[in-house]
Order: structure tokens, then C-alpha cells, then sequence
């Protein structure tokens, strides 16, 4: 049985007013639409799921003989690629961008979806014919931000087979842990990419993976190249094979037919960033997780026809893999994708872009607007903006400081800022506004309300429902389609990490523990205060880092802050913030006193960081997240561990000089 296509236009918005006019009405038509999802999910997901393609459709929607192993559409078959690609063939859409590409050093292409369908189908024939990919097969692929990820994504999964993308900011050990993990047998990988300026050599970490993988007892038999940055690499005949040359071999219009797939089967694994010991695998449904990302893709951002969108993120991440791959290419929107730092050449990169290419949807991290925000306005007046309608943040709590100025100076007051929560495990937004059903009041800092089908709630450490204004733990109550399936070849620890804690099988409640502490307020609108496990326990007192941080950067003075806790004899922790100052301001003694006060009266004494080191910049990986754990192991007199993913390893450096010289003036303190 065959699927039907998504019809034009979304009945629930009807006409789009000026986001000012669209306050009163929108919160209760949202609230009429999210109350008819919760009542019968099933049938709501059922419809979803529905104007979607399918060569069969399922016999149950949700299946939960296995709690907390939920199964999605059970016994309906189809393929991602289906939805993706093959919908638009045909249609007029096939001449529409799917992506503008741009290089670091200005090279740009722009792809059709026209032009991605048939270069997907070229590089299926050839990993089926020339390389050996199966159905069930997994394909780890380590590219950087250039067209061929995607396209490698695609292919994989129109072959049936499950791809694992790696982040290409890990290292050779990093890479070759999820090599191994997932018992890759080909590898897709780049000579190198261009970043700050130089040329970060892919290949070269690539072949150490293989090495380190074979030692250990997975052997990578084929290895796939794109030539990017055009440097030597080490070649291994036999073994290693130029995408190029590949493609070239594949017929013209190589045409590779969709592989049927179970829509629980497994779409794709993706490691979380910052786990220790084994790589922590997460997995995907084919069903669930393509029906989930479709419709969050169209309540988060109205997708229209005219629409460019821009989610600056990196697909080695799950943002990249919903909102950069599948979310936009299920609609047809066409696409920025950058490959590298936003502020290089200068800071005004990002919005000379969005200038550039017309930007309607801009999608970015809270990190990358407190980076933007330290070079001050200037840079953002040199471009016209005015092409920007939405905009949406991602990866981290926004601060309210930042918030306003995201609004008032990027979106000029007029574009809604889309605050979205959600995790690798769980696809895609889970907490957010909703523009494609209607627009919610919006509260800087807040992400607002779930979305339809979720449902969210805050308890205490104890399990008991948290009061209005109480800091507690989000808990997600009732699985929904975009969830993880598990946790890959280790179905305990899935059960260990996230259903555990607030469960309750005997009497067979399944409560989702995302280790995300949150507060809900008298309109029942979510604040998200950062992971459970960042906090500090200062004198008994629990602390969120994030709380902390938001009135460290409360400060006019400051750019950017990671507060971690120190160990001190008496207080068990206290509060240290590294702190990256804006153009203009200076560090000194006056200053930190300042930084200090301000985080005693929006917090209290308790808060108040024992030491303000000042930094020019934060150890960050690649994709903006600021790695506390070494400042952590430098306060602590610990081994920092692996820093390759680091954006600038002079960083660390820094810091720790900074972290020696608080050791050499405080006293008291058991460093």
C-alpha cells in the first residue's frame, strides 16, 4: 500500500500575521491542537504519520508488549529516502536549491534536489556494485560540512544499510571507538577541510582509525575519499578508493531503487558527545524517527516555498542530522550549509551569509551568539538582516541578555526566536514554540511549552511533582515517535540510563529521564537549567553551572562564562568562573568585584564565584560547546584527557595559567 503525498499549505495557521498581532489567539489554538494530540496519541500519530510515503502501512502504531523497548508503527514498511528525495522527482521542486553551499574560503556550489537525487543515486550504485554495501550494513562516515555528507547519509540508507556519522572535529581514538562499536566495515572519510584557514588533514587521523581498529579486531575493508582540500594523503591499494572515481564509474542515470525497510529497523546510530568509557551508541527508528522529524520540522518552522533555511550546526551532531539532512530535505527547503568558523575571516561571516543568500531561518547555538554578541554590533549593521523571519536556538539554555539581543538586533524585534529543547535520544524538539501550528507568547529564556504528543513534566529528586517555580527534573511521561530505540548492543544500559530512575515497572509506569534540570511557571511555560549532572553542591545547596553562568554573563562586561565547582574543605565546592570579556572592557580586581556582585544579587551569596579567571577564549570544540571538564580536571589537579576535538587548543593553555595563578593567590582552598 502506498502513502499518500503531504498536501500544500497548513490548514491550522491560516493567514500569517505580523508577529505582534497573533499573541492572544495563537496560545489558545495551540493549546486546542496539543490537548488533541494527548487525548489519543495513537490515532494523532496515526494521521501524522499518514501523509507521509509508505509501501505498507503498519499494523499497530505503537507497540508496548517490551517497555521501555517501544516499537513505532509496527509492521509498516518504507524508506527515508522515499520522503527525501524521491517524493520531489518529477515536481517542481527537483529544480529547487537543496543546498547553497559555501566553503571556508569562499568556493561555493549549489545543489538542486534535482541534481542531490541523482548524484545520491550515483554513489549508491556505487557503494552497492563497487564497494559491497548491504542491507543492514553499517557505514560510518567521517566528512566534514561539504555536500558529500549528506549525500553519503542518503545513499547509505537508500541501500538499506545503517549509517554512523562521526563528528570530523574526534580524534583517530574517537573515531576508531565507534568504528569498532558498531562493527564498521567501510569507512567514507575526506582528505581534509579547510578550518581558521588551514587544512585540517582528515585522511591522515582516518587511516590511524583503521590501524587502531584492526589492532583491536574490526577491519575497515573499504575506505571511500573526497577530495577537498587537495592534499597527499597515504593510499592503500585495494583498500582505499577516491569518491570521484567512483561516481565517474556509476551509469550516467545510475537509478538505485529504495530498499524496503521495517520502520523499526534501524535508520542510523549516533554517539554522544562527552561519555566516557565505551562509546554510547544511540539508535534510531526508520518509522518513528522519519515521521517525528517531518512534522517537528514543519510546527517549529512553517516551512514555505520561498523559505532558505540556515541551521548552523554541524551534522556530525544529531541538529545536523534533523534539521541540516532529513527535517529540511522531507520539505523541500532549500539550504545554507557553511564549512567553516563563523568568524572567519572576521566576525561578520555569519551575517554577511545570511545577507548573501537571502536567510529566512536561522538556527544556531546560544555559544555561537555569545561569541557574535563579544564583537559588538558593528559587524551585525554592515548586512541587511531584514530577510530573516524566524530564528531558533539550540544545544544550551539561553540567557536572557543574549535572548534580547538575538531579538532586538538580529531578528530586529519583528522574527520569533524558536527555543527548542530536546537531546540526542529524542530525535528532534521535544520543548519549543511552534510557529507551523501557532505562535505562542514568547518569554526570553524559556522554551515555551511541548509539543504536540509530548508530555512533560518536573519532579523533584523524590519523584514528586514539582510546585509552580520549584527547580526540578524534567521527566518525559509517554514515549513518542521520535525516541530512541536504544542504546546499540547494550540494551541494559539504555534501561540503566534513562528509564531507571523515575519508573516504576511493577505497576508499569515508564518515565523518560533526560538529566536535564527545569523549573515550570504559573503559565505552565518550561525554563531549562542545564544537565543534573553539572551542578555544584555549595554548603548543601544544589547548584545548576547554567544558573550561575546566565548571571556571570548578565554582566555587561561579559561575553561568554563556564562555572564549574571547586573543591573547598569546608563548603565541599565552590563556584570558579572563566570568563571571555567583550571589546572594550579590561580585566581587573574592580571588575571581578563587579562580575561578583552582580551574580550575588540575581542569585545570592551562595552563588558567588570564588575566583573570576579571566580569558581570552574558552576551551570550545568545533561545534561551540565549551568543555568544562577541563577546566574541572585543571582545578582539581587532574589529567584534562583528550583535547583533539578542541577548536583551539591554546585555549587549555590559558586557562590553565589562569587556574595557577587562583591556586598560587587563594588560600584556603584544597586545589
Amino acid at each position: 500500500m502506498s502513502g499518500n503525498m503531504v498536501g500544500e499549505g497548513n490548514p491550522l495557521m491560516g493567514e500569517h500575521l505580523p508577529f505582534e498581532e497573533r499573541h492572544s489567539p495563537s496560545l489558545e489554538a495551540y493549546l486546542d491542537y496539543y490537548l488533541r494530540s494527548v487525548e489519543d496519541p495513537e490515532r494523532f500519530w496515526d494521521e501524522k504519520a499518514r501523509e507521509l510515503v509508505w509501501l505498507r502501512y503498519w499494523d499497530r502504531v505503537l507497540d508496548e508488549d517490551n517497555p521501555p523497548f517501544y516499537r513505532w508503527f509496527r509492521g509498516g514498511v518504507t524508506n527515508i529516502n522515499l520522503n527525501a528525495l524521491d517524493r520531489w522527482a518529477g515536481t517542481s521542486v527537483a529544480n529547487r536549491v537543496a543546498y547553497y553551499w559555501e566553503g571556508e574560503p569562499g568556493d561555493t556550489r549549489t545543489i538542486s534536489y534535482g541534481e542531490l537525487y541523482r548524484e545520491v543515486n550515483r554513489f549508491a550504485w556505487a557503494l552497492r556494485e563497487l564497494v559491497g554495501v548491504r542491507e543492514g550494513d553499517t557505514v560510518t562516515i567521517y566528512l566534514p560540512m561539504i555536500p558529500e555528507l549528506p549525500v553519503s547519509m542518503l545513499a547509505v540508507t537508500r541501500l538499506g544499510a545503517i549509517h554512523s556519522v562521526v563528528f570530523s572535529g574526534f580524534s583517530a581514538a574517537a573515531l576508531a571507538d565507534r568504528i569498532v562499536d558498531a562493527g564498521a566495515k567501510v569507512l567514507v572519510t575526506a582528505d581534509g577541510f579547510y578550518r581558521r584557514g588551514r587544512v585540517v588533514e582528515l585522511k591522515k587521523a582516518a587511516d590511524e582509525a583503521v590501524r587502531i581498529a584492526a589492532d583491536r579486531g574490526v577491519e575497515v575493508e573499504k575506505v571511500v575519499v573526497v577530495r577537498r582540500a587537495g592534499v597527499e594523503v597515504n593510499w592503500v591499494e585495494g583498500r582505499d578508493h577516491w569518491y570521484h572515481e567512483l561516481l565517474a564509474e556509476a551509469p550516467g542515470k545510475a537509478y538505485v531503487k529504495p530498499v524496503p525497510r521495517k520502520a523499526d529497523d534501524v535508520l542510523f546510530i549516533l554517539y554522544t558527545s562527552g561519555t566516557t568509557g565505551r562509546p554510547k551508541g544511540i539508535m534510531h527508528s526508520v518509522g518513528g524517527y522519519m515521521t517525528y522529524v517531518y512534522h517537528v520540522f514543519r510546527w517549529n518552522w512553517d516551512p514555505r516555498p520561498e523559505d532558505v533555511f540556515w541551521c548552523a550546526a554541524d551534522i556530525g551532531w544529531i541538529t545536523g542530522h534533523t534539521y541540516i539532512v532529513y527535517g529540511p530535505l522531507m520539505h523541500g527547503v532549500a539550504q545554507v550549509m557553511y564549512e567553516g568558523a563563523p568568524d572567519h575571516p572576521d566576525p561578520g561571516r555569519i551575517w554577511s551569509m545570511v545577507e548573501k543568500y537571502g536567510v529566512t531561518t536561522f538556527y544556531t547555538s546560544p555559544t555561537l551568539l555569545r561569541l557574535l554578541l563579544r564583537y559588538g554590533d558593528r559587524w551585525v549593521e554592515k548586512h541587511d538582516l531584514s530577510s530573516l523571519r524566524l530564528l531558533g536556538t539550540v544545544g544550551e539554555p539561553i540567557n536572557p541578555e543574549v535572548w534580547k539581543w538575538y531579538y532586538t538586533r538580529i531578528g530586529r524585534s519583528r522574527a520569533p526566536i524558536v527555543d527548542t529543547w530536546w537531546q540526542t535520544e529524542t530525535g528532534a524538539a521535544m520543548i519549543s514554540p511552534a510557529p507551523g501550528i501557532a505562535l505562542v507568547p514568547l518569554k526570553p529564556g524559556s522554551a515555551t511549552l511541548p509539543l504536540p504528543g509530548i508530555v512533560a513534566d518536573v519532579v523533584t529528586h523524590e519523584g514528586r511533582q514539582a510546585e509552580t517555580g520549584e527547580k526540578g527534573l524534567l521527566v518525559i511521561k509517554r514515549p513518542w515517535p521520535g525516541m530512541l530505540m536504544g542504546i546499540w548492543g547494550d540494551p541494559q544500559r539504555y534501561v540503566r540510563t534513562y528509564w531507571e530512575r523515575f519508573s516504576d515497572p511493577e505497576k508499569g509506569v515508564w518515565i523518560y529521564y533526560p538529566a536535564d534540570y527545569a523549573v515550570r511557571d504559573r503559565d505552565g511555560y518550561f525554563w531549562l537549567l542545564g544537565r543534573a549532572d553539572e551542578v555544584m553542591n555549595v554548603a548543601g545547596h544544589r547548584l545548576g553551572t547554567i544558573e550561575v553562568e546566565d548571571a556571570v554573563v548578565a554582566h555587561p562586561a561579559v561575553s561568554e562564562a563556564a562555572v564549574v565547582g571547586a573543591p573547598h574543605p569546608v563548603k565541599g565546592e565552590v563556584p570558579v568562573a572563566a570568563v571571555v570579556l567583550r571589546e572594550g572592557y579590561k580585566p581587573g580586581p574592580e571588575l571581578e568585584e563587579d562580575i561578583r556582585n552582580t551574580v550575588r544579587r540575581l542569585i545570592g551569596p551562595i552563588a558567588v564565584p570564588a575566583k573570576v579567571l579571566f580569558v581570552r577564549k574558552l576551551p570550545k570544540t568545533r561545534s561551540g560547546k565549551i568543555m568544562r571538564r577541563i577546566l574541572i580536571a585543571l582545578l582539581r589537579g587532574q589529567p584534562i584527557g583528550d583535547t583533539s576535538t578542541l577548536e583551539d587548543p591554546a585555549a587549555v593553555e590559558e586557562v590553565r595559567k589562569a587556574v595557577e595563578e587562583y591556586k598560587r593567590a587563594v588560600e584556603g582552598l584544597e586545589l
